[in-house]
Parts: structure tokens; sequence; C-alpha cells
């Protein structure tokens, strides 16, 4: 009498799909809740309940693909469901239909997760270290493929669950996505070295090797590439939180210019901040003097600077959503003014991608069509600090941030980011966008200011910690002091370089060293198969 399988034997996508739950659960924002260890932990359980999954299954390629397929969609759901809001509540569009939005675009996204499952397949050894390195090579190529490709969407990356772990100390040195990388590498040496694995040296020598590692890791000190730059600079970071429903409607904005105009020039700060569109309007749109006024505040006696998030251009040439600079230098530049074009657009939000035109004119999206800025900005001379602004979701992009670093004379010495995340709801988004933030300074050792319009408005050191804060979705102004550094961590000089390439480098390796194994095969206890050791 043939003995049949064991329950779980059959139940991969099922479990796939509790992981991938899992894994969004690990994005909610624990560290407001005083639980910043949480989603290294939950994103680990999470992974460990997949390879477990895969490994019992011994999967053919197509459903190994549909597996993590599955466990990516929704971890996906998890990372970006605040879209939802935006696409409903301000974009206009049916809830049906914007809730059927976000679940194709994530379903698109994780097709790169699926080719992890259906390479693994059909690439692995059956030895369990082998099989380890092939899946974390594989794993860094999905999420660098889902970074870059269609223009990249890379948020919710398996990196930004290491900020409270020692395994961040490695950000200066490989990025967000190599600690991605070394995580599931980790993971998979720890969960297939016990379950696939004969010897008992093995199955107890790895986990307890590992926990070692993880331990050298903790008590070694963070190696510091900067140094402090300069004199500290005295900001004040603006926080006019303002409904998204009113921020483009012209009889409501009077109000918010108002404030904002008071507020930058009432600023106690040599460097003072306002958030991306903190002006809404095109120049030609403004009330008669507006834009003067606030000018006449940053004149030669002033001493004074600010970096103001607003829309430049006209609808005839062509519009960007910019950052315009103020100071005494800058009133001899021909417009005026120092402007930083935002570079790395949103599709949708921003451009329209060909053949989408029918989608976007179903939502009520305002300046919907941006022209696109150069790469390497020029930095915002303060005083002796270079300072580098980017915009909104622009900093999810570290390697295009680094081009800036490849002259280490002119490299920012502070980074800015101004953003409006009043369009994706009061705290999900906001808390996940403060994680990428966080992760931008430990990978280049600067500190970040954020102005924001409705969170999170910040003071970020160069060890990726919030010094200052403001209370998200409170209107306020934050007054703080901030030291730039110079210098270069080892990951802004090859990502300066040669972008993402030398992680593209790595993950070849990574899956041509995991295609080496012993290839004859045994059955094992569990009906699978299992390598005979020569």
């Amino acid at each position: 009498m043939t003995q049949s399988a064991p329950w779980w034997r059959h139940r991969a996508l099922a479990w796939a799909t509790g992981a991938g739950a899992l894994h969004a659960f690990s994005l909610y924002p624990w560290y407001q809740d005083g639980f910043e260890a949480a989603p290294a932990l939950l994103q680990t359980l999470a992974l460990g309940v997949l390879l477990t999954a895969l490994w019992f299954e011994d999967l053919k390629p197509g459903k190994a693909a549909a597996t993590v397929w599955a466990y990516g969609t929704v971890w996906l759901i998890g990372a970006t469901g605040w879209m939802y809001v935006s696409l409903h509540r301000f974009g206009g569009l049916p809830a049906w239909l914007a809730a059927l939005a976000v679940v194709a675009l994530c379903a698109a996204l994780s097709l790169y997760m699926a080719l992890v499952g259906w390479g693994w397949a059909r690439w692995r050894r059956h030895v369990w270290w082998a099989d380890a390195l092939l899946f974390a090579g594989l794993w860094l190529l999905a999420e660098m493929a889902r970074a870059v490709i269609f223009t990249g969407f890379p948020w919710g990356a398996s990196g930004y669950g290491m900020l409270a772990v020692p395994l961040v100390k490695l950000a200066p040195w490989l990025g967000v996505y190599g600690l991605g990388c070394v995580w599931a590498l980790a993971v998979a040496l720890l969960v297939w070295s016990v379950l696939g694995s004969a010897s008992i040296l093995v199955r107890v020598g790895v986990p307890v090797l590992l926990g070692l590692g993880g331990a050298l890791l903790a008590f070694t000190p963070m190696q510091v590439f900067t140094q402090a730059h300069g004199r500290a600079l005295s900001v004040t970071l603006l926080q006019g939180n303002v409904a998204q429903d009113e921020k483009f409607v012209s009889e409501r904005q009077v109000p918010m210019l108002i404030w904002h105009s008071r507020q930058i020039l009432a600023a106690q700060g040599q460097l003072v901040v306002a958030p991306e569109t903190a002006i809404p309007m095109l120049p030609s749109q403004l009330p008669e003097g507006y834009w003067d006024q606030i000018k006449s505040g940053f004149g030669p006696a002033s001493h004074r600077f600010a970096l103001i998030g607003v829309p430049l251009g006209d609808f005839e040439l062509g519009y960007t959503n910019s950052v315009a600079g103020l100071s005494a230098d800058s009133m001899v530049m021909p417009e005026g003014m120092y402007r930083y074009n935002k570079h790395h657009l949103v599709p949708f939000g921003e451009f329209i991608p060909l053949g989408f035109h029918w989608f976007v004119q179903m939502m009520n999206m305002p300046l919907g069509d941006f022209s696109r800025g150069p790469l390497n900005a020029p930095p915002f001379a303060v005083l002796d600090q270079r300072v580098a602004p980017n915009i909104c979701y622009e900093d999810l992009y570290g390697e295009e941030i680094a081009a800036r670093f490849k002259d280490e004379a002119v490299a920012p010495t502070i980074l800015v980011n101004v953003s409006n995340l009043a369009w994706f709801g009061e705290r999900v988004a906001i808390a996940q966008h403060l994680q990428i933030a966080r992760m931008r300074s430990l990978e280049f050792q600067l500190p970040t200011l954020r102005a924001t319009n409705t969170g999170a408005t910040v003071v970020i050191d160069h060890t990726g910690h919030v010094t200052h804060a403001l209370a998200t979705n409170t209107r306020g102004v934050l007054e703080a002091s901030v030291q730039g550094r110079s210098g270069v961590t080892p990951f802004a000089w090859w990502a300066s370089r040669w972008a993402l390439w030398p992680m593209f480098g790595l993950a070849v390796v990574l899956m041509a060293a995991g295609c080496v194994g012993v290839r004859n095969r045994t059955p094992d206890p569990l009906g699978g198969n299992s390598p005979v050791i020569h």
C-alpha cells in the first residue's frame, strides 16, 4: 500500500500567499509603535515559509514560478496599496477600477519574482548551499529588474526592512539591493541547511555560524567614510499640511500661498526648505507680485537661502516639477534663481506612458505631463555646503543620486528631499518613504533634510537616525541644525561610475556558483530528491 504524501506537500501556493501577506504586514509603520526590528523579523519569517514550501514541494519550473509570483504579488499589494487612495479618492476612478489597477500593477511587477521561481526550479542542483546561492542571485536580479525596467518602481524592496538590524551596516558598501541579496542568501542558507542536509553537523553548524556572523556584525562599529564639512547650518523646514483635494483648486489656494510666503520670509534658519509644489502654480498663474515678494527676502543683505518646490515653465514650451533656489548669488543667474528639475518622473502622475492616455483622461490629475530634468544636476551652494535636492520618490533611486558623487570636489554635502504624499493617505506611505530616505543617508553617509506637505518632515543624520521631526498630518515649522559632510562611500564610488552594473555582475556570479553541485540524486524519505554526496 502506497503511503499518501503529507498534506503540506500540495499547499505551496497557499503557503506562498500567506507568506506574502506576512511580508506585506512587515511594511506596516512599526517604528511608530516602538518595534523597529519587526520588519526584519517578519520579512525573515515570511521568506523562510516560502523557502520551506519550495524545498519540500520539489516543484516543476512552472509551478515554482506561480508560487513565487503569488508571494510577490501579495507582498507588493501591501507595499503599494496606498496607490488606491490616489487613484480613487483624488484621481476619481471608481473604487473597483482603482483596486483592480493596483492589483494588476502588483501582479505585473511580480512577474520578475515569477522568474526567480522558474529559474530556481529549472537550474537548482538539490544541494542546499548551491541552491541558496542560486536563489540569492535570482532574487537580486529580480529586485533590480523591478528598479530599472519601464522606468522602475522599486518601492518596498526587501533591503529597506533591514534598517534596525546589524545587516544595515553594509549599506554604505552594497546599497539597498545588496542588503536584500545578503539577507535572502542568509535566510536560504539557514532554512535549506536545516531541511536539505543529511549531516547533523551542517544542520547545527550553519545556523550557529550565521548567528555568530550576525553577532560579530552587531558588535562591529559601522565604518565611517565621510567627515564633517564646514560649519553647521541652521535650517527651517516647512510642512503646510494642505489637503490634496484643495491644493489645485483655485478658490482655495490663496490661504496656502499666504501661509507659505509668510513662513519663507519669516524663517529663522539660514536655509529654509518648502515642500514639493508648496507653490502649486506656474509663475504665469501666480498673483501679481507674489514671486517678486518672496525673492525680495533673499537679497545681498539677507545672507539667507531658500529651496522652494514649484512647477516652472509654461504650457507652450513645457513645464517641470522643480525646486527653485533663492539666494543673493542666484539673483545674477539667467532666471534669477537656482533651478533643480525633477529627473525621474512618476508614470501617470508626471508623464503619460505610450498608449495610456485613455487611462489618464479618466482621472483628475493636474499638471500630468512634465518635462524631464538632467540626471547629474549641480548642487545648490549654501555658504560652504553643497546641497543636493531631489523631489518625492526620486530618492528611491540611490544609483541615480550617486551620479552626483563622481567628482568628490563638487559632490553633495547635504541631501534634501521635498515631497507631497497627501496623494497617498495619512500613514503607511509616509512611514515607508521615511524608511527610504533613511537608507539613502546610510548609503551616502550624509544628512538628509525632508520638507514635506503632510510628513515626514525630518532631519536625518549620516547614520540614518532621525534627529528632529514634526508630527505628521499637522501644519508646522521645524527648526534644526544640520552638519554637512564630505567624502564618498564605497557605494557612492561604484554606483556613480557604473550605476547598478556591479550588482548585476554579483547576481550573475551567485547564479553561476549556484549552478554547480551534485547532479546525481536519489529519492529522499519525503518523496523528493536528495543529492548523493561523494
